[in-house]
């Protein structure tokens, strides 16, 4: 019986790029699924809802995860990427599933690809399958589906969705999405479905998203039409369709400027579903506030501070940049970063020019990793000091001998940046 490493090692050896395989298309996904007997009425039994978006989709889920779950349903929570452990990636009632379910999903899912003539499956398709998997062995009530990449070809697009979420859209993955934000809101609308709840937190959503929910008759509500939020720095007030308010709401425990608008789009699609998933007052108060979510604006107790935020492209950076303004005063802030050569890095890192002190670049030994001294030439204009490190473990270092007592830490650029500083902070603390 295979242990969960050589499970993980057996995924990545299935697709010629391994864990950074990405071959969009629902074609091998859908052959598997049904040689699974995944099929609604069957193990599809419980509502379903998919969140994709550039930014924010973790948070988003999480809201979604908390508050049913204080609402008394058993949820399942399927997200991407994790920080320290797989298991991260397939949550059962808010909590990572144990290594004997996921190993048993992973075994099933085997057997049913080898049925369906060895299909190739990528390592986030098997994964996919493998979670729903666990999801059905659960008996959950609620199934929540984080896209992986896109939207339209993604393997949870496979799933019938009966509420979607699209957070935003963000120039990303353009080799993949396309070049504008047209490309990749087409590509994002693919996960709505006619006469569905199509729920979009983006201000000013691509024309070709809503184009494509219009010709599909999706259910489109949008941020500031249909739903939004107000407030102030104390407390806040969702609002929704057929003049529907809730009210005296906690600011909500993720920081940053933009959760509001994350946890607006959550309960847009709860109001939704409320027919078949009814939520009451209490669990919406503590789904929001009680909710931490490692490495988003994550930060670090003690001194200097320590902030954590996996944001890694121009956008995410720039709410980055607006979230350490609101933080107060700190004499210098020393930077960490390591990103995947894929990103616009340039854009990421400009977006926090002038705010940055110290720059400490790293190599991350993952594939498609950017070398540090590609890091290091777009900092070097940005303002600052620069240092370059062959790992994120020793630009972390560096950076915790440089910085005094009212100085900050920040690191940021990639899930795998944040995952080997909190393993710094594990070993010493």
């Amino acid at each position: 019986m295979k242990s969960l490493d050589q499970w993980l090692a057996h995924l990545e050896s299935l697709h010629p790029k391994g864990q950074a395989g990405i071959e969009l298309g629902l074609e091998r996904v859908a052959r598997v699924k049904a040689e699974l007997g995944q099929q609604r009425g069957q193990t599809q039994h419980c509502p379903v809802i998919i969140v994709g978006g550039t930014n924010g989709k973790g948070s988003t889920c999480a809201y979604l995860e908390h508050i049913l779950s204080y609402s008394g349903y058993r949820t399942g929570c399927y997200a991407s990427p994790h920080l320290l452990a797989y298991n991260e990636r397939v949550r059962l009632d808010r909590q990572p599933v144990d290594d004997a379910s996921l190993c048993a999903a992973f075994a099933r899912v085997e057997a049913a690809r080898a049925a369906a003539g060895d299909v190739a499956l990528t390592y986030f398709e098997f994964g996919t399958l493998a979670a729903w998997e666990v999801f059905a062995a659960a008996n959950i009530d609620v199934a929540i589906l984080e896209v992986g990449l896109g939207g339209r070809l993604d393997a949870v697009n496979v799933y019938e969705p009966d509420a979607v979420i699209v957070t935003g859209v963000a120039l990303d993955h353009t080799d993949w999405l396309g070049p504008d934000r047209e490309s990749i809101g087409r590509e994002k609308a693919g996960i709505f479905r006619a006469g569905k709840p199509a729920i979009c937190a983006d201000p000013q959503p691509p024309q070709s998203l809503l184009d494509h929910a219009t010709a599909i008759g999706a259910d489109l509500q949008l941020i500031g039409r249909d739903f939004g939020y107000f407030g102030d720095k104390t407390q806040w007030t969702w609002w929704g369709r057929n003049n529907l308010r809730r009210g005296g709401l906690a600011n909500p425990g993720i920081r940053g400027t933009q959760q509001l608008a994350n946890a607006s789009a959550a309960l847009a699609a709860l109001d939704a579903l409320k027919t078949k998933l009814p939520v009451d007052m209490q669990s919406v108060r503590r789904g929001l506030i009680e909710l931490e979510l490692a490495g988003r604006f994550q930060l670090v107790p003690g001194k200097p501070a320590i902030v954590l935020d996996v944001a890694h492209n121009p956008q995410a950076v720039s709410v980055l940049a607006s979230n350490l303004g609101d933080m107060g005063f700190y004499a210098n802030t020393h930077a960490v970063v390591g990103m995947l050569a894929d990103k616009d890095i340039t854009g990421a890192l400009t977006a926090l020019k002038g705010k940055v002190a110290h720059w400490y670049v790293a190599s991350l030994d993952v594939p498609r990793g950017a070398p540090a001294d590609a890091l290091a030439a777009i900092a070097d204009g940005l303002g600052g000091t620069v240092a370059a490190f062959d790992d994120v473990a020793s630009a972390f270092a560096a950076a915790r001998k440089a910085a005094g007592e009212d100085d900050r830490i920040l690191a940021f650029g990639s899930f795998y940046t944040v995952a080997a500083v909190m393993r710094a902070l594990k070993e010493r603390p």
